[in-house]
């Protein structure tokens, strides 16, 4: 019987096999940044990938149920994937514990509290729980943006130097959505604060009213592997600053001996 990657008629010799899951992974993390259902041409051409591939991945992706049919021939994310995080959620000791330092972030706050991390050279949020105020923030889980428009960039790319940074992090990343150019100089130096205290906080660049905590969650070897923010209204978060700091650093110490060990 011919097996997955066999049945997507990618498999040539020489490591097609390992070429045409890559090629699968690309289309399910671009449908989950794009958010939004598209066509296999489509994704073809975003991806720079040739169509007759795409067309035969993206055809055996929605038979396993990673992808699906949502009208017009647009493909979304499947309902199998769904099922995986679930699995995930539930019996990942890492998950479990990040969940319930998110929890208690809410409980001393009332704030949103964020887990933040990179995806690639971008930040997501990998997952939050809402504040319980009357006036709630939501959080867009999985959209990627510029860490230069973040709390947390200042601390994921705390590990690099002023080169690496530049390296790392795309010059079109140095704006803001309306156009406003960011400071390189003052954001190496933000870097480098932020280094120095083990936080970060502003407020918000992508609106006039929230104010954004961010602490590392830290590796074995001091790296930020992730973060914990708060995100709150400014009032409430220049008068309650201290402490939302404090519950931030509590709940980083709590599951960062997790980061030294697989999850």
């Amino acid at each position: 019987m011919a097996d997955a990657a066999t049945e997507s008629g990618v498999v040539k010799a020489g490591g097609g096999r390992s070429r045409g899951l890559d090629r699968a992974f690309d289309i399910l993390d671009f449908l989950a940044g794009a958010r939004r259902a598209m066509r296999p041409n489509e994704i073809a051409q975003e991806l720079g990938a040739p169509r007759s591939t795409v067309y035969d991945l993206t055809a055996l992706l929605v038979r396993r149920g990673f992808l699906e049919e949502v009208g017009d021939g647009r493909l979304f994310l499947g309902d199998r994937l769904h099922i995986l995080g679930a699995a995930h959620a539930a019996l990942s000791s890492r998950q479990m514990a990040i969940e319930a330092a998110l929890g208690r972030i809410v409980e001393d706050t009332q704030e949103t509290a964020q887990f933040c991390r990179l995806d690639g050279n971008k930040y997501i949020v990998a997952t939050a729980r809402d504040g319980t105020r009357p006036f709630r923030i939501t959080t867009n889980i999985g959209h990627r943006v510029p860490l230069t428009w973040t709390a947390s960039g200042r601390l994921l790319v705390g590990h690099l130097d002023a080169a690496g940074i530049a390296a790392f992090v795309p010059p079109e990343d140095f704006a803001l959505p309306d156009g406003r150019p960011i400071d390189r100089n003052a954001f190496l130096a933000e870097v480098e604060a932020a280094r120095v205290v083990g936080h970060f906080t502003f407020d918000s660049a992508l609106d006039s009213y929230t104010h954004c905590f961010a602490v590392p969650v830290r590796s074995a070897l001091g790296r930020a592997e992730a973060t914990l923010c708060i995100v709150a209204p400014r009032e409430d978060a220049y008068r309650n600053h201290a402490a939302y700091l404090a519950s931030l650093k509590q709940a980083a110490a709590q599951i960062s001996p997790l980061f030294a060990k697989p999850g």
